[in-house]
């Protein structure tokens, strides 16, 4: 079959790819710095340093993290000091042993998936951390997950490493869209992560995020087919989130349309065009990662909760119960919807806690964290009905 093809409003669209990480982040020297200050130590003496970065989705914690550790490795290696880092998203890699994995196989991509305990694995790291003479900074993004399915033992191994580790040392950068994160931590490790290794990343305001796309648009459009008002659109409706990925979602898409019409410029109908089909922050990503029970599960309590702060667990399996029926599915039994609830929370898109005093037979409330309860079923009612082919 032949393409109709026309010229592309892109000259490298990997340029507003999200994972792509710019030289020099706009409006954020000030967060740059204060993370210089922290790791310095480690530069002029390998002594080990901590950092817990924190703020909403799009704000650039994860991207100030990756140039940070490429801009001080440059520093380390001038004060004859080896520097590496590996970045691992605790969301994905659920648990102590995924995230070991994935940072082993960082010095070692034939590392087998299978058949080491974690104490092994920890050993084999040790051996490549001397054998590199390297300090490694470990950035666990999205701690949140491997705090609340996995505990804090192995942010307390990590903090200890330099103990036994010889030659080589490790340092944490701990990532979080929830202040109150480290709560989770036991107090030995707590004590590593005083309050004052803290970053804070605000919400980017509209003007920030203007200069944020300018840049995005030199690097990834040809000249002459984006106009600068086209810039200010995409700002002004991100910045009701100050959130940057969603203005460079929302960039790209505006960009895809303009080449699926053939046009040759980016106009203001694509740009409302790209507002109509991306979800602002990571929910469509979130959701691709669930298998369809939880999904099921996160639905039925998205409805449930609709017009209420919280719901009990007795509640959420009842909705859940309406939605296997719905979809005709099996209704799995409490041990298994118990262990669904635990990996929503794990994952951060729902809150359990236990209800407080006063309320009879101490139950598990839950909440959701920041995502309206219609938007998150919209979404996943489609996924669904796409799934089964409806």
């Amino acid at each position: 079959m032949g393409f109709r093809t026309g010229p592309s409003v892109f000259k490298d669209r990997a340029k507003v790819s999200f994972d792509y990480v710019p030289e020099k982040l706009p409006h954020r020297d000030a967060q740059m710095q204060r993370l210089f200050s922290i790791f310095r130590p480690v530069g002029d003496s390998g002594i080990a340093a901590n950092a817990f970065l924190y703020g909403s989705v799009g704000t650039g914690k994860t991207h100030t993290a990756k140039r940070f550790c490429e801009d001080f490795r440059v520093y380390a290696n001038k004060q004859g000091r080896g520097l590496d880092h590996v970045h691992v998203n605790c969301r994905q890699k659920m648990g102590d042993d995924a995230v070991l994995l994935q940072i082993l196989k960082h010095f070692d991509p034939r590392f087998p998936d299978r058949g080491f305990a974690i104490p092994e694995k920890l050993d084999s790291l040790r051996k490549w951390i001397e054998k590199q003479q390297v300090h490694l900074v470990i950035i666990l993004d999205e701690v949140d997950a491997l705090l609340k399915k996995s505990g804090s033992d192995l942010v307390y191994t990590f903090s200890r490493f330099g103990e036994e580790a010889g030659r080589g040392n490790v340092s944490l950068i701990l990532i979080s869209q929830q202040r109150e994160a480290l709560d989770r931590l036991d107090a030995a490790s707590m004590s590593t992560f005083r309050r004052t290794n803290g970053v804070e990343f605000p919400k980017y305001s509209k003007e920030e995020l203007s200069d944020i796309l300018k840049i995005r648009v030199g690097l990834a459009f040809h000249p002459g087919t984006l106009d600068a008002d086209i810039v200010d659109l995409i700002a002004d409706v991100a910045s009701e989130y100050g959130d940057a990925r969603y203005a460079i979602d929302l960039l790209e898409r505006a960009g895809a349309l303009a080449d699926e019409e053939f046009s040759g410029e980016v106009t203001p109908e694509n740009d409302r065009g790209a507002k109509a089909s991306v979800t602002q922050s990571d929910l469509h990503e979130r959701i691709g990662e669930l298998d369809r029970p939880q999904r099921l599960v996160l639905l039925g309590i998205a409805r449930k909760i609709r017009r209420k702060a919280y719901i009990t667990t007795g509640e959420a399996e009842d909705a859940y119960g309406i939605v296997c029926e719905e979809f005709h599915e099996k209704r799995r039994a409490h041990t298994q919807f118990w262990k669904y609830l635990q990996d929503l929370d794990a994952m951060g898109l729902i809150d359990a806690k236990k209800s407080g005093e006063g309320v009879v037979g101490k139950t598990t409330m839950i909440s959701l964290p920041g995502i309206p309860a219609k938007m998150l079923s919209d979404n996943l009612e489609a996924t669904l009905k796409r799934r089964r082919g409806m």
